[in-house]
């Protein structure tokens, strides 16, 4: 994660998965009062609409697995009208439901797939993509992280982009398939991009 503070920029890790990336996320917005956030790692993609290798910034990042049962039968919280958050007094415009748009501000000419889906777990199977994407078909990749990144920043008023490297296939447990390396550079050198942009 990069946060920028005037006119620098820190990197600090968030944590793996949705409960250490949101906390650690809070911590650090509260005490680096960044202006903005720019979340940098891998991501599986759920379809072949995004190379392998390649990185790209999200326009919108949605949660899956908070809800109620599993599989086909899952429900999101939204769906079942409970909202993630519902917004503070008297200010219900603030509410997080199942989706939150990233910012694009001083994005640049970069490359943009329009949604990522945060998960609990990582796919294990092509049913468990096809479940996904039967909620949320505008999706394109999932990881563990960024709406928890995104709320932790949402609920704090501070701008945040996600960029992601596609290091596998969701669903391929086969990591000699996966090309993590390649993601990882190729969403560095991205991240550099956008963040030469906003300077």
């Amino acid at each position: 994660m990069a946060a920028a503070i005037g006119g620098s920029v820190r990197m600090e890790l968030c944590g793996f998965g949705m409960v250490a990336a949101a906390a650690r996320t809070a911590q650090l917005v509260a005490e680096l009062a960044p202006a903005r956030v720019l979340l940098i790692g891998i991501a599986g993609r759920l379809d072949d609409r995004l190379a392998l290798g390649a990185a790209y910034r999200f326009g919108q990042v949605a949660c899956y697995g908070i809800g109620a049962g599993t599989g086909s039968d899952f429900l999101s919280a939204e769906s079942l009208g409970w909202q993630q958050w519902p917004g503070d007094p008297p200010d219900p415009a603030v509410a997080i439901g199942d989706t939150i748009s990233c910012s694009t501000a001083a994005a640049g000419a970069v490359p943009r797939a329009e949604h990522l889906l945060t998960v609990c777990a990582a796919a294990a199977s092509e049913a468990d993509v096809r479940d996904r994407k039967k909620l949320f078909p505008k999706a394109t990749a999932e990881d563990m992280e960024g709406f928890a990144v995104a709320v932790a920043c949402r609920l704090k008023g501070v701008p945040v982009d996600i960029i992601r490297g596609i290091s596998n296939t969701a669903g391929d447990r086969t990591k000699s398939r996966w090309q993590v390396a390649g993601a990882l550079e190729a969403a560095a050198e991205l991240a550099a991009r956008m963040l030469e942009n906003a300077s």
